[in-house]
């Protein structure tokens, strides 16, 4: 049995690698979701026009990972206070958002989003959003794995992200 998760949290180059390493993981795929264009291309979602953001969907064993897993993964990988964008990706296609599929995953996305906020971790606002998910688009090819497919480019541009999440969680 697998189940899906699909989170945004700024570029999705930067959001495969983090899930990836993690046993019950099967497939992450990068794409677009939760907007209003059908087949958005790359050039569209970054040019604001189709409404989508940035994401990646995680196929995985919940026997070996759970969802309550995952979303630990994932609040330790993006800025939960900055609805704008993330680090150097700005705009409405970078937005922090955790897409669920279900009400049991809502009910989890929500009860994860007060834990950190009753953490006490950040001083300003939590304002990641948990929307409904929506139609997952498939990103071209060349997004798929680009943390493999080109390392020292990857580096370059997660670097600012690596120092907030040090900074926020340690190493």
């Amino acid at each position: 049995m697998k189940e899906t998760a699909i989170f945004a949290g700024g570029c999705f180059w930067c959001m495969v690698k983090p899930f990836r390493e993690y046993p019950g993981v099967i497939s992450i795929v990068s794409g677009y979701t939760g907007g209003h264009t059908l087949n958005p291309t790359y050039e569209e979602v970054c040019q604001g026009i189709t409404g989508h953001t940035e994401a990646v969907k995680i196929e995985f064993d919940p026997e070996s990972l759970s969802y309550t897993d995952l979303l630990t993964i994932y609040w330790q990988q993006t800025d939960p206070t900055d609805a704008f964008g993330q680090f150097e990706d700005r705009g409405d296609s970078y937005r922090p958002v955790i897409f669920y599929s279900s009400e049991k995953q809502k009910e989890l996305a929500q009860k994860s989003k007060q834990d950190l906020i009753d953490s006490n971790r950040y001083t300003d606002p939590i304002v990641t959003k948990i929307e409904p998910a929506s139609e997952f688009f498939e990103a071209e090819t060349y997004h798929q794995d680009f943390y493999l497919k080109n390392p020292s480019r990857y580096e370059q541009s997660s670097q600012r992200r690596k120092d907030f999440l040090e900074n926020v969680w340690g190493e």
